[in-house]
């Protein structure tokens, strides 16, 4: 998949930094796809919070990247260094993709990559943001926004949620799962794009609903109601109401219907089925059904999302790897 430089200088914050390296440094054990080459890209030796970091390359070598990611800066009153900022701007000009963590926004910002757009950065400095650069539709209530080859994220654990993104878009959503799967962290929230749903996800594996959960998920393609739930767990409907709160935080019903948009996706990245059968296979009963919620939780219409979001072949044409690098 090419090159991913992590741009590093004075200032930089070592948590979304060392996060990204672990992302994208190596592909998830039993995972057999053309993996990422990482370079750590930077002027000279930088002090990272209470790290010392010795860069693998200088910073020229960002523009022969396929994929740019800038970590969170730390001092957002200072404007970054105009090396870093010159960098990353040829980097984006070169065809890179650019993606910022936290307040690595500034940067790209500054580059004037996020001019007309739409951006985000943490939220205690968003008001920063859009006061020193007024021409960003900055967007202080998201997790991250894509915005093609121009992507930028919230802060700390949001900037996780990008990077598995990234991957998303990359390998699909299998892929991106492992990774997260390896890091021990949700596969994926709601971002700036609607098209991620939130799965809830049990704090610890000996609750009520251990054998439950999966039992439901095997059964996605059945007409599963509370009172299925409930005799399965051997528990009254008002009982297993409270346990999914305390698990899940959410109703069985939610529970249930999150499970069935997941799989949707799944079938729409992984198969060339039909809406009616994906309808069927993830017990929604009809394409009408299932197109009104999907389009209501992911915000666009299975077609799209397929075409948006359908993992990409390993056969690329040329020219599709030449702009990826």
């Amino acid at each position: 998949m090419g090159t991913v430089a992590l741009a590093v200088t004075e200032g930089m914050l070592h948590f979304e930094l060392s996060m990204a390296y672990e992302v994208f440094e190596a592909a998830p054990v039993g995972v057999a796809v053309p993996w990422y080459d990482v370079e750590v890209c930077g002027s000279d030796a930088v002090q990272v919070g209470r790290f010392r970091l010795e860069p693998d390359q200088g910073l020229d070598r960002l523009r022969h990247a396929g994929t740019v990611i800038v970590p969170g800066w730390a001092d957002v009153d200072e404007d970054p260094p105009a090396v870093l900022v010159g960098a990353v701007r040829a980097a984006h000009e070169a065809g890179a993709r650019v993606a910022s963590l936290c307040t690595g926004a500034f940067v790209l910002a500054a580059a004037g990559l996020l001019d007309g757009k739409r951006a985000t950065t943490h939220w205690a400095h968003t008001g920063a943001l859009a006061a020193r650069y007024p021409r960003v539709e900055v967007d202080p209530d998201v997790l991250y926004v894509d915005n093609g080859s121009v992507l930028t994220s919230a802060g700390k654990a949001a900037a996780m949620d990008l990077c598995l993104h990234l991957v998303r878009l990359d390998h699909g959503s299998s892929v991106a799962n492992a990774v997260a799967r390896r890091l021990v962290v949700p596969p994926h929230r709601a971002g700036g794009q609607a098209q991620f749903v939130a799965a809830p996800v049990p704090a610890r594996e000996d609750h009520p609903l251990a054998l439950l959960l999966p039992w439901a998920i095997e059964r996605l393609d059945h007409p599963l109601t509370v009172e299925d739930l409930a005799r399965q767990a051997r528990m009254s409907s008002r009982h297993l109401g409270r346990h999914f709160r305390a698990v899940t935080g959410t109703t069985p019903l939610q529970w249930l219907l999150t499970q069935r948009i997941r799989r949707a996706q799944e079938l729409l990245e992984t198969t060339d089925d039909v809406v009616d059968a994906i309808a069927t296979a993830t017990g929604m009963g009809t394409a009408a059904t299932l197109r009104r919620h999907f389009n209501r939780t992911v915000g666009v219409p299975p077609d799209t999302y397929r075409r948006t979001f359908r993992s990409r072949p390993h056969t690329d044409s040329n020219d599709d790897r030449q702009r990826r690098r």
